[in-house]
């Protein structure tokens, strides 16, 4: 069973990963959310990225918000992929976020979605996974013939003028 762990740097970001969690869920991956913090408990975020494959996951999705450091000390310490997730904070609107954790340096690549965009960084992890497991790969077919349904229907009601 594919298994993807879920960090944040505080809790205050778990409402930014619910979406995250549940996706992922929906796929039946495996999922362990963790608080570690980059700057209040760096030994602890390190450790868990070092023994991440040997622990059973896959991948690492990393929240954070401001300095946003975590998916990036994370992606330090381990040759799992690495997504992050900017957290929208009271500084910037979380643009701050954004750029701490895409720019990277050489050789540290974190995979990083939009500003509180935590369900598609589900939804990229869950097609990165499928690439080892392949009973993803029909979920994820169905998933999107669900979002095409859905545009269809909502175009067919304004179509009908039920919108105009």
């Amino acid at each position: 069973m594919p298994k993807v762990a879920l960090i944040m740097g505080s809790q205050s970001d778990l409402p930014t990963l619910q979406p995250a969690i549940k996706r992922l869920r929906s796929f039946e991956v495996e999922v362990e959310v963790r608080i570690m913090s980059a700057h209040r408990t760096p030994d602890l975020a390190a450790n868990f990225s070092k023994s991440a494959r040997e622990n059973g996951f896959d991948l690492l999705i990393a929240a954070a918000g401001k300095a946003a450091h975590l998916p990036g000390v994370l992606a330090a310490f381990t040759t799992l992929p690495v997504i992050g997730v900017p957290v929208k904070s009271s500084f910037l609107d979380g643009m701050d976020s954004l750029l701490s954790i895409v720019q990277m340096p050489p050789g540290i690549p974190v995979a990083t979605v939009g500003i509180d965009a935590a369900d598609n960084a589900a939804i990229l992890a869950v097609q990165m996974l499928a690439l080892k497991y392949p009973e993803l790969e029909p979920k994820l077919k169905a998933f999107k013939a669900e979002m095409e349904a859905k545009v269809l229907e909502t175009d067919q009601n304004l179509q009908k003028g039920a919108n105009c």
